[in-house]
């Protein structure tokens, strides 16, 4: 299989939803815990990129199946486009499985087992949000968990992996007992910093439903804008950008993140743009891409000023 004929199985310019996460949840780590490492980040990163493609690439062969079951033409999924065999997809995707199940067995090695916990729920969420019969994406629950998991989980990972366990979260065995042990304040702290990009992420999906409203009804899809209608799913879009702003603000205000943060409130102006053309018309070919433009000006900056604030630490 050609490299870019893979990349469009995989999606690859939608990883974007999982590297701001972990770009955030590292420099996070380096900021507020002072922990960095080089190693266990590098693992992580890996084995996060390939089951994010392998979750993908389910996606779009489950689409391309229910395609064909419901006499819809091969043309319509990259699979049906690019002429790809679905055993080669198949094969792809136990493969990717299991190379990301190895390098997460590999850190559960080199941090603790409570990430096995963690990364067991986060394999198991992710395959089942576009497998099985009734898929979490096809569920009003999609939007929530999506962000969560992504938004969260990963920001939660990428910080664990580089703080010492003890400082954050560990499960621990002794004879015929065990006990869990964290810092409650460094869990909220990690969960509150997070939410712009729960957020964000969760916007993502709203908008992908909100744009094929329509034809998700026809094919039997009950999402988060069918229950609460298509107006109030236009308002929550808009709602959840302005509540990440509030998070930053409030996140600096508790001591966790530094005042230079507070620059990020200069891209209110373009995201507002965005947020006029979005209100406007919800078309999937013309303004689902403002959700994608909108993470990418918010955590980009946040990246950056994250990182600014390392050099004043």
């Amino acid at each position: 299989m050609p490299i870019t004929t893979f990349f469009k199985l995989v999606e690859i310019q939608t990883k974007l939803a999982s590297f701001f996460p972990f770009l955030l949840g590292t420099l996070f780590a380096a900021y507020y815990f002072n922990a960095f490492n080089l190693i266990n980040t590098l693992i992580f990163f890996v084995a996060m990129l390939i089951f994010d493609m392998t979750t993908t690439a389910i996606n779009n062969l489950m689409d391309y199946q229910k395609a064909k079951d419901n006499g819809y033409k091969d043309e319509v999924n990259v699979i049906g486009q690019e002429k790809i065999s679905e055993k080669l997809v198949i094969r792809l995707i136990i493969g990717m499985l299991i190379v990301a199940m190895l390098l997460g067995f590999l850190l559960v090695f080199r941090t603790n087992i409570i990430l096995l916990v963690i990364g067991a729920g986060c394999f198991f969420i992710g395959i089942f949000y576009t497998f099985g019969p009734i898929p979490i994406s096809r569920m009003p629950l999609g939007e929530p968990i999506s962000g969560l998991v992504m938004g969260f989980g990963i920001f939660f990972i990428a910080a664990f992996v580089n703080v010492k366990d003890t400082n954050l979260l560990s499960l621990l065995f002794s004879k015929q007992s065990f006990i869990l042990e964290g810092n409650l304040v460094s869990i909220l702290s990690l969960f509150f910093v997070s939410l712009p990009t729960v957020f964000l992420i969760a916007n993502i999906m709203l908008a992908n439903n909100t744009c094929d409203l329509e034809q998700d009804i026809i094919n039997h899809r009950y999402t988060l804008p069918f229950y609460i209608g298509k107006k109030q799913a236009v308002q929550l879009f808009n709602v959840l950008v302005y509540l990440s702003y509030v998070v930053i603000v409030l996140a600096v205000l508790l001591g966790l993140l530094h005042p230079v943060l507070l620059l990020l409130l200069g891209t209110i102006i373009p995201m507002r743009k965005n947020l006029a053309v979005y209100n406007d018309k919800q078309v999937k070919s013309e303004t689902f891409i403002i959700a994608i433009k909108n993470i990418v000006l918010f955590s980009s900056s946040e990246v950056v000023l994250l990182a600014v604030s390392l050099l004043f630490k």
